[in-house]
């Protein structure tokens, strides 16, 4: 990475600071360069989404080298949802540490990772909406343990409590049906969570536990029942599992 490249990822999460920066690093005819993005997420200080229309500029200008953000009073080191989100872009990600002393800047550890084949734990991996959540859960153990695909879905921040309903609306096309017998592995618990509408799931595993990704928590392995069963209104199965 060139000096002035450098230069300009710090301007810009000086700038940002207390949310993450983001941008992108391109090399076109006058060599490489640093472009600032704009960061769409609703929770900015804890996550990034770069702006679609800005990736597609940067696409216009030249070679996509790398994607970069900054983490805001924490260490550059990865999340969960970092690794993943690099391992889809296919580029190197550049993290750049940044605080602030006596309301001044001020710079940690870039750090650097590359696409290696990264996938999250299904138990013990961190939260971050629309990228390693209750559905994201449920897509990896269904392709991974189970060979069986389901489609992504977009999904915005409390998209429940915005008129949302990502699986009443989509359960039926993906293959689930509604059962009422015991439950089998492989089943899904549909639940309502402070909710309006179904806004999560939880994976049968067999022998009373259940699989499931909460907002703000790790997954993990509980026993289903009480909590869980009480906000349960449907348990679906997929009709290769039937």
């Amino acid at each position: 990475m060139q000096a002035d490249t450098l230069r300009a990822i710090q301007a810009h999460a000086g700038e940002a600071y207390p949310k993450e920066s983001c941008g992108l690093i391109v090399a076109d005819a006058a060599g490489e360069r640093y472009l600032p993005c704009t960061n769409r997420a609703a929770t900015a200080s804890e996550h990034f989404v770069l702006a679609k229309d800005d990736y597609a500029a940067a696409e216009d200008l030249g070679e996509l080298l790398a994607v970069v953000h900054s983490h805001p009073d924490a260490p550059a080191s990865p999340s969960d949802g970092d690794r993943v989100l690099c391992e889809a872009s296919g580029l190197p990600w550049h993290i750049l540490s940044v605080g602030q002393v006596d309301g001044r800047p001020e710079f940690g550890e870039l750090l650097t990772i590359t696409p290696e084949g990264y996938r999250a734990p299904l138990v013990g991996r961190q939260f971050q909406h629309g990228v390693l959540d209750c559905y994201t859960l449920v897509r990896d153990i269904f392709a991974w343990e189970l060979g069986i695909q389901l489609s992504e879905y977009q999904r915005e921040d409390d998209w429940w409590l915005h008129g949302g309903d990502l699986y009443a609306d989509n359960f039926e096309k993906e293959g689930f049906s509604v059962v009422t017998d015991e439950p089998r592995r492989g089943d899904l618990f549909l639940m309502q969570i402070r909710s309006p509408t179904m806004n999560h799931a939880g994976i049968y595993l067999g022998d009373g536990q259940m699989l499931h990704h909460l907002q703000g928590r790790l997954s993990e392995r509980v026993p289903y029942g009480g909590y869980w069963a009480e906000r349960t209104r449907l348990m679906i199965r997929h009709k290769d599992l039937a």
